[in-house]
């Protein structure tokens, strides 16, 4: 329809811009309410759908509670555009831009909503907790086997010295037996002069047997 041709319509049906305005907001909101009813909420709310920042087992969940788009805000829009311009011609009106603006529930509507929206991150809450506890379960056993695994290891390696140890200790003590009898008597002398350092003093008395190597060291020392 020309220009000149909606302007004739416009003052045939409109008498002033204030009636205009009147009119206009009746189609708008008739066709907004229709078009939103007829599809769901989350259409007027996205124009595609997403795919979480989240990977793993977060962003398969997050995905799960995201609803499918499958005509999306800037659609309606259009289509809300076309729909009120075919009314808005009638009365030489040519709607040129529609948006919406914002969104607003009924308060049962926002009830339903809101309760929706809890029951849906409880949900989500209470997978990740799950997930954490699987996987704490799953460290402490593998902690609990490195343990072990240390554990195993430090004990192996004790042995190990101790049986060194003890080898070398037994070589030693072998060695000291294959000394010379002059070796061995002089070590049991040297043994024998620290006990008389440490035992007896002038005050001490002392039996002793004549077997006693003590007594054979005192004996040879008159």
């Amino acid at each position: 329809m020309s220009n000149f041709l909606l302007q004739v319509q416009f003052f045939k049906r409109m008498t002033n811009e204030r009636g205009a305005q009147s009119r206009l907001d009746d189609i708008l909101d008739g066709e907004t309410r229709d078009y939103i009813a007829a599809h769901d909420l989350e259409e007027a709310v996205r124009s595609q759908n997403r795919v979480p920042a989240s990977s793993g087992a977060t962003g398969e969940m997050i995905s799960d509670s995201l609803a499918s788009i499958f005509v999306g805000r800037e659609e309606l829009q259009r289509m809300i555009l076309i729909s009120a311009n075919q009314k808005a011609q009638y009365h030489g009106i040519v709607i040129l831009d529609f948006r919406f603006k914002r969104i607003n529930y009924v308060e049962e509507v926002s009830t339903q909503v809101y309760e929706r929206m809890k029951s849906e991150r409880f949900r989500i809450a209470d997978k990740f907790r799950s997930e954490g506890q699987g996987e704490a379960s799953r460290i402490n056993g593998e902690k609990e086997r490195e343990l072990k695994a240390i554990q195993s290891e430090a004990f192996r390696k004790a042995e190990e010295i101790k049986g060194k140890a003890d080898a070398k200790a037994a070589a030693i003590y072998a060695s000291a037996y294959d000394q010379t009898s002059s070796s061995r008597e002089l070590y049991g002398f040297l043994k024998s002069m620290e006990t008389f350092e440490t035992t007896f003093d002038t005050t001490t008395s002392v039996i002793l047997s004549t077997d006693s190597e003590l007594f054979k060291y005192l004996k040879s020392m008159k």
